[in-house]
């Protein structure tokens, strides 16, 4: 079975545990989970509209990839608790966006530097540089959501505990570990522009959603 078969179909199968937790939801009443998962529901269909209205093809590991996040994070992790219920949750997700925000700043650099219709020509030092600040950056915006609903909503983004009622250890430990995933991708990206050898997965990645968005990469190789 070809990989991207694989990709779609695990992508359907969360799709659909996402309906049949609003339906059951709303057969108990519990509004605010059907709404907050329906909200859910419809951030995995990102991916979409993108393409409709941007025209950016995204491959289906990236969606997989995506949609895993987002079901992982609000889904599990706040409707169903697994920010309490396992201490090591927050740090593997805030750890996979970081990873996930490096590529997508590597690629949007990448981007701008390979397309002729864009007078803009970058080292490959820059281009790492860029993606880890732009994983960094989304990854302190973020901080300031949590910080702000907390303080406005008295939510627990933050994951305030008895012996840090401020929840800034949760928040520094989240800064540490976006900042460990962005640099990781900013080192396997500059080495992709330097070797364009096609040994780990961050080039092939690279190469999925090159040859499916050849449209925006017309520069002569």
């Amino acid at each position: 079975m070809r990989p991207y078969i694989i990709h779609r179909r695990l992508t359907c199968v969360l799709q659909a545990i996402l309906a049949i937790e609003i339906v059951f939801a709303i057969w108990e009443q519990q509004w605010l989970t059907a709404v907050i998962t329906l909200g859910i529901s419809g951030i995995t269909l990102g991916p979409f509209f993108v393409r409709k209205f941007f025209r950016v093809c995204i491959p289906p590991e990236f969606v997989l990839l995506g949609i895993t996040f987002v079901f992982a994070s609000l889904f599990l992790g706040e409707v169903h608790g697994y920010y309490s219920r396992f201490w090591w949750w927050d740090i593997a997700l805030h750890s996979g966006s970081g990873f996930g925000l490096g590529i997508i700043g590597f690629l949007l650099v990448y981007v701008l530097n390979e397309n002729e219709n864009i007078g803009v020509h970058m080292n490959p030092g820059f281009v790492a540089l860029f993606a880890f600040l732009f994983a960094v950056g989304i990854g302190a915006l973020w901080e300031i959501f949590e910080f702000s609903m907390d303080s406005l909503l008295k939510t627990n983004m933050q994951k305030a505990m008895l012996g840090d009622p401020s929840g800034l250890t949760d928040t520094m430990w989240d800064l540490i570990v976006d900042t460990l995933g962005a640099l990781l991708i900013s080192v396997l990206g500059y080495g992709y522009i330097k070797t364009a050898q096609s040994e780990s997965f961050l080039e092939r990645w690279i190469h999925a959603f090159i040859s499916s968005n050849p449209h925006l990469f017309n520069k002569s190789r």
